[in-house]
């Protein structure tokens, strides 16, 4: 199984939001930086069969510019999982329900991402892994995954899934030349 967890793309700070928390939005800069981010993350070479994301707009929004760009065969499923607030564990449990050739995208928000990354990858809940927003990391596992079994395949921050959505850009348009 691999599990690529992705933070959220920028959203409107809570001090200039009116509305409910979970209702607040991408910026337009974040929906920007989401899209290009969404570029290097398909340049990885993603075969993405499950997209899962928080029900928190913000969360939301950047599935839907994901799916756009890297799976768009795919449905984008809200999982109470990746909300505000879960636990990392609930989402193994949710993981360990999938087939273990499961490629899984899971869209939400820190610190839980970053606590299920250290869960996966050292057994227990730390705060050593934190994702920037639009940054991603993919975990990988024989079979089932399990806390303290899960290995790092890549871990890559959003200038750089920017800096790689770009490269593949050029290199196409110069292959189209």
């Amino acid at each position: 199984m691999d599990c690529i967890l992705i933070r959220h793309g920028i959203a409107v700070e809570p001090d200039e939001w009116e509305g409910a928390e979970e209702n607040r939005p991408l910026t337009e800069k974040g929906t920007k930086r989401v899209k290009q981010a969404a570029v290097g993350i398909a340049a990885l070479d993603c075969q993405p069969t499950h997209l899962f994301t928080s029900p928190f707009v913000r969360a939301y929004d950047t599935a839907r510019i994901l799916r756009t760009v890297v799976c768009p065969v795919l449905k984008v499923e809200t999982r109470e999982e990746l909300a505000v607030g879960a636990k990392p564990e609930q989402l193994v449990a949710l993981l360990n329900t999938l087939p273990s050739d499961s490629v899984v995208v899971c869209v939400g928000h820190e610190p839980q991402l970053g606590q299920a990354v250290s869960l996966l990858l050292c057994g227990k809940v730390l705060p050593n892994f934190p994702f920037k927003k639009s940054g991603a990391a993919c975990i990988e596992a024989e079979g089932i995954i399990k806390p303290n079994q899960g290995r790092l395949r890549w871990w890559v921050p959003p200038m750089q899934l920017r800096v790689l959505g770009k490269r593949t850009r050029i290199q196409k348009q110069g292959e189209l030349s």
